[in-house]
């Protein structure tokens, strides 16, 4: 791409901001995201030297994806990977670039019921696969949870579930489950995994596509016409609890929330308590009003 003026200069910066984002321990996934959206950035200003980018340009550039038409995540992570290079690869100063934020998106999350998620794993006959399935619904995992899950990390005597790094590279606890238990043990008899709990043919950790077609596949066995991602069973997992009189603290340790607002979202869909709110037309009903 850049092989023209300044290309050297805008190589250096993109190989910059990868090294710091690696020293730093950021996932891979955080850096192939802000690699992609910091060359967007380059793409634009291109070939303006980068010691004459200014604020403005920043600005102007923000506004060049407004209306464009992307989401409020996006253009947040387009944010954040400016800002991580102006402040901490180049060292500027953060109150020099604090960019106004778009309103953060506020959408219900999907969630599967409870006859849905036993509908989903009984379409599921592959041991491997329904330990999996089962694995990221029954504890409330994101996807790199559960494929960097290690055998050490399964405490059957405590009956919980280590996980290292979650988000933002935080270490919690969840529980397990003993229906759970006794799968993984049928599994680990049946697949005797080295390192990782869940590995592929020849080792290693597990694909996330793999573990998105195995879902993809059962959900359309299923019948089931909701879209459906792996994280829909992570929502799942604390409405459910929710449901059955779960505390929103312990779910939000469990799940690793930062924040108890996060957690809360799932009071938004979860039906217990709705299902024993009446509606005011049926007081009517019930009145002979109408």
């Amino acid at each position: 791409m850049y092989v023209r003026k300044n290309g050297h200069e805008y190589k250096q910066a993109l190989d910059s901001l990868v090294q710091k984002l690696e020293v730093r321990r950021y996932s891979s996934s955080t850096v192939t995201t802000y690699r992609y959206m910091f060359r967007e950035f380059l793409k634009y200003v291109y070939p303006m030297p980068l010691h004459k980018v200014s604020k403005d340009d920043i600005l102007f550039f923000q506004q060049m994806l407004v209306k464009r038409g992307v989401s409020g995540s996006y253009q947040n992570q387009s944010i954040n990977a400016l800002k991580f290079y102006l402040e901490q690869v180049l060292g500027h100063d953060r109150e020099l670039y604090e960019l106004e934020r778009p309103v953060k998106e506020r959408k219900l999350p999907t969630v599967l019921s409870q006859e849905e998620v036993s509908s989903v794993l009984a379409h599921i006959n592959n041991l491997k696969h329904r330990a999996i399935i089962m694995t990221i619904y029954s504890c409330g995992l994101r996807i790199s949870e559960l494929l960097n899950l290690q055998i050490r990390d399964i405490d059957s005597d405590r009956m919980e579930i280590f996980i290292r790094g979650g988000k933002g590279k935080k270490d919690r606890l969840t529980l397990l489950s003993p229906h759970l238990l006794e799968l993984l043990r049928v599994y680990f008899r049946a697949y005797r995994p080295s390192e990782y709990l869940f590995e592929g043919q020849k080792g290693g950790r597990y694909s996330s596509s793999s573990i998105r077609k195995i879902l993809d596949r059962a959900i359309a066995r299923a019948g089931i016409r909701k879209h459906v991602v792996t994280h829909t069973l992570r929502h799942s997992f604390g409405t459910h609890l929710l449901e059955n009189g779960t505390n929103l603290r312990y779910i939000q340790v469990l799940m690793g929330h930062e924040s108890p607002k996060t957690t809360e979202i799932y009071t938004h869909v979860a039906q217990s308590d709705i299902h024993k709110i009446a509606s005011p037309l049926d007081h009517l009903a019930d009145k002979g009003y109408i």
